[in-house]
C-alpha cells in the first residue's frame, strides 16, 4: 500500500512517524508499504527526507508521475482542504484527511468518493482517546441524566511557538483557535451524550491578542438525551489544558486532560478513585502533556483497516456536517 502525505509541517510529520510505526508492527508481510511525502514547501521536504527516509515531491502531480499511490493523508491548513480532497478523489485515493473547520465542499465531495468507491474519512481524535470511551460507557450504561462542566484552553501564541500564531490557520477568522476546539471536542461530547437539540452562546474578545474574532466562549449545550452542559472554550489561559466534571445522583467522573486524571466516584467508599487505562502512554517531546500520541495512532488504523474494508469509520463527513452547524450557530 503506498500512502502520500501531503503537508508536511508538524502534523504531517506526525503522520509520517505513526505511519512508519504501524508498518513496523504490520504482521502481514505479504503487503509492502511505502510512503511519500507532498509541500511545496522545499525545505519541509528536505527535512523530511532526511528524517524519515522518504521520497517527497512539490505537488501531487509531480507525485503521481513517478509514484503507485493508493491514499493519501491531508495534513495542510483546513481551508486547503476541500480543493486537495476533490483532487485526491479524482485520482481515486482513499483519502484521510485532518479536521476540515469549514464545510466547502462536503457534498460534493462526500458524492464523489460514493462515485469513486473510495474511502473518505475524517479525523476525530479524542473518538480515540481511552478515556473517552471509558467515560461514554459509563455514561451509556447507567443511563446518565445529568451534567456536565468542561474547560478547554490554550493560549493561542503558545499553540505553535515555532511561528507568529497570524501565519498559520488559527489566526484565520474561518479556520479560528476557538472554532478548532469546538470542532475537536464536539463530536465525542454527542457520540456520548447524544445529538445536540440547542445551544445558548456567550462570546466576545478579552484579550490583546491581533486576531479579528471571539477569543473566549461560554456555551449552554442541551443534548437529546436530556444531559445538559455548560462547555467554556478559549485561547486566552496561559494553563492549558482540560477540566471535565461529570455528575449525577450518585456518579461522578472527573479529567483533567492526561491519561492519568480520570477520576470516578467510588459510592461503597464515598470518594474518588483514579482510573487506570493505558498500558504505554505514547508522548512526543516538545508537546503538551494532554496530547497523546495513541488516539493520532489507532484513528490511522482505522483508516488502513476502512480500506481493506475491515472496519467502519468511527467518524463521518456528514456528522461532521451537522457539528460545524452547531459550531457556525456558537460563533452568531
Amino acid at each position: 500500500m503506498n500512502i502520500v502525505v501531503i503537508g508536511l509541517g508538524s502534523m504531517g510529520k506526525r503522520r509520517i512517524r505513526l505511519l512508519k510505526q504501524y508498518i513496523g508492527r504490520e504482521v502481514d508481510n505479504k503487503c509492502a508499504w511505502n510512503i511519500i511525502g507532498v509541500d511545496s514547501n522545499a525545505e519541509r521536504c528536505r527535512e523530511s527526507s532526511t528524517l524519515y527516509d522518504i521520497a517527497t515531491y512539490a505537488s501531487l502531480n509531480n507525485a503521481l508521475k513517478t509514484e503507485t499511490i493508493d491514499c493519501a493523508v491531508i495534513s495542510t491548513s483546513p481551508h486547503t482542504h476541500a480543493t486537495i480532497i476533490r483532487e485526491c478523489l479524482q485520482h481515486k485515493l482513499h483519502v484521510f484527511t485532518e479536521l476540515n473547520l469549514i464545510s466547502d465542499g462536503y457534498e460534493d465531495n462526500i458524492a464523489l468518493s460514493k462515485k469513486k468507491e473510495k474511502v473518505l474519512f475524517l479525523s476525530s481524535t479524542f473518538m480515540y482517546r481511552k478515556e473517552m470511551q471509558y467515560i461514554k460507557e459509563k455514561v451509556q450504561t447507567s443511563q446518565f441524566k445529568g451534567l456536565y462542566r468542561y474547560h478547554i484552553g490554550q493560549y493561542l501564541p503558545e499553540w505553535h511557538p515555532w511561528e507568529n500564531y497570524k501565519n498559520f490557520f488559527a489566526g484565520r477568522k474561518d479556520t479560528n483557535g476557538c472554532r478548532e476546539i469546538f470542532a475537536i471536542e464536539l463530536p465525542w461530547l454527542t457520540d456520548t451524550f447524544g445529538e445536540i437539540v440547542a445551544v445558548h452562546s456567550l462570546h466576545r474578545k478579552v484579550s490583546d491578542l491581533k486576531i479579528d474574532y471571539d477569543d473566549s466562549y461560554h456555551v449552554l449545550v442541551e443534548h437529546a438525551s436530556g444531559v445538559m452542559g455548560n462547555l467554556s472554550v478559549d485561547i486566552v489561559t496561559p494553563k492549558a489544558g482540560r477540566e471535565l466534571e461529570i455528575w449525577a445522583e450518585g456518579f461522578y467522573l472527573g479529567w483533567k486532560g492526561t491519561p492519568d486524571t480520570l477520576t470516578e466516584f467510588d459510592n461503597s467508599t464515598g470518594s474518588t478513585k483514579n482510573i487506570s487505562l493505558y498500558e504505554q502512554v505514547e508522548h512526543k517531546e516538545g508537546y503538551n502533556q494532554f496530547i497523546v500520541e495513541n488516539a493520532y495512532y489507532d484513528e490511522l488504523v482505522n483508516f488502513i483497516h476502512s480500506v481493506q474494508q475491515k472496519e467502519q469509520p468511527r467518524y463521518s463527513f456528514e456528522q461532521d456536517s451537522k457539528i460545524l452547524a452547531w459550531i457556525d450557530e456558537i460563533e452568531k
